[in-house]
């Protein structure tokens, strides 16, 4: 399967980094390393999650993120990377 990150997702990401990196030099590079072993784990496991607002979320293993993704034929599309500690109405805007 191919995994195609949309770009409100990059953003995401670099959004992520920027803040752990301010926290600590080098944490924002283990956030990035992180995140995206987690979406590589897409490969072998897309489908399985809960469905949240139309979309599969996966829950990262070491930062308070969660992947929204959906799968369309063989193509895994990311459509966020966000935050669990936000509001949860905030999440459902952004994704509905």
């Amino acid at each position: 399967m191919k995994i195609e990150i949309l770009d409100e997702a990059q953003q995401d990401l670099i959004d992520g980094f920027r803040f752990y990196e301010s926290q600590s030099i080098g944490l924002g590079d283990y956030f990035l390393d992180s995140l995206f072993s987690d979406i590589d784990s897409l490969q072998i496991y897309a489908g399985i999650h809960t469905i949240h607002w139309g979309h599969h979320r996966l829950l990262a293993k070491r930062f308070p993120y969660a992947v929204y993704y959906r799968v369309t034929g063989d193509v895994i599309r990311i459509h966020a990377v966000l935050d669990c500690r936000r509001n949860p109405a905030r999440i459902r805007n952004r994704l509905t």
